[in-house]
């Protein structure tokens, strides 16, 4: 097993519901995403880690709704974005093709993180080392409500996710009483069309 993600399973947690993927995906992905990333989802499939907090999926499931909802973002380029990962809330992780810059966004509050790809970053393999080899639960978690909610509503399935009823940009509280088990891509997509993605404001770490 390669040293990053040992690491990564040591302080995500161990996988589950493992879905293999298919030589279609594969093939549809090879000039689009780093050989690495291919390589990682030929041994482990797209899963999840850390009793669900964290996911691994195909980035096709996504693929409208991204387009969708970066179209009036202002983001350069936004087809060229692909989602390779999640967490039990809705964060998604996002590559994109040739550059290698990352996305981060935050779907419960409609914001997102621009990391533009540099010297240093540029090497894609590298690149995908360190995206996992950095990932911990307390990252993806919201507000400290996981292991509430796992307790309370149960594993999440490979298509569910946690969200909040009423949506917090419909004026829904952020707490556990008001979190609900719901379809990942629905859910999204419903959050999509509440408001448009506006940037964190944060400095992009990497460029600096």
């Amino acid at each position: 097993m390669e040293d990053y993600f040992a690491y990564f399973l040591k302080r995500m947690g161990p996988s589950t519901h493992r879905r293999e993927v298919p030589p279609s995906t594969v093939e549809k992905y090879k000039n689009k995403l780093p050989s690495m990333l291919i390589s990682h989802w030929a041994r482990y499939g797209w899963s999840g880690y850390g009793d669900g907090i964290f996911w691994t999926v195909n980035p096709s499931e996504y693929a409208t709704l991204i387009a969708d909802w970066l179209e009036h973002s202002g983001i350069e380029e936004p087809c060229t974005f692909h989602v390779i990962a999640r967490s039990a809330f809705g964060d998604l992780y996002l590559w994109q093709e040739k550059t290698g810059s990352r996305l981060t966004i935050c779907a419960a509050y409609a914001r997102y993180l621009y990391s533009k790809a540099n010297s240093q970053t540029r090497d894609p393999d590298i690149s995908v080392e360190s995206f996992f080899a950095a990932k911990k639960p307390e990252n993806n978690d919201f507000e400290g409500l996981f292991q509430g909610a796992l307790k309370t509503l149960g594993p999440l399935q490979p298509d569910e996710m946690y969200g909040f009823v009423p949506a917090l940009a419909l004026g829904g509280p952020a707490d556990l009483k008001h979190l609900q088990k719901l379809k990942t891509i629905e859910h999204l997509t419903f959050l999509s069309q509440l408001a448009l993605l506006t940037d964190w404001g944060f400095p992009d770490l990497d460029s600096l």
